[in-house]
């Protein structure tokens, strides 16, 4: 029987994942130029990344509860935030393409490279 706290723990560990895959996704989708680039960087790399942080959170943190199988892990684990993230970034955020970014950052702050006025020279 599933307690509470193996739900949350594989609720928390779900979220996690999708939230990895879509932001691997979308640095993925700015960076390579190509169009099918960075969905098949996402779909080779991301599996990696997550089974790593599997083994993190259910072998060191002990998260999560026993789901019986390897195919159940595959499945419930990588398989569904891998295909949601993904989903995620294409489809809800806008293409990369389609955001409008600023030539020059205007920045008010000095940098801290530069001379300050009032500063004496050592």
């Amino acid at each position: 029987m599933v307690t509470v706290v193996d739900a949350l723990s594989l609720t928390f560990i779900l979220l996690v994942h999708t939230a990895i895959t879509a932001t691997m996704t979308r640095f993925f989708r700015v960076r390579l130029s190509t169009r099918w680039g960075g969905f098949l960087y996402a779909v080779l790399l991301c599996p990696v990344v997550l089974v790593g942080t599997t083994l993190l959170f259910s072998g060191i943190f002990g998260l999560g509860p026993d789901l019986g199988s390897a195919a159940a892990v595959v499945g419930l684990v990588i398989a569904l935030p891998l295909a949601t993230g993904i989903t995620f970034d294409y489809f809800w955020m806008p293409a990369p393409e389609d955001v409008d970014l600023p030539e020059k950052w205007e920045d008010d702050r000095p940098n801290r490279y530069e001379r300050r006025p009032g500063r004496d020279d050592r």
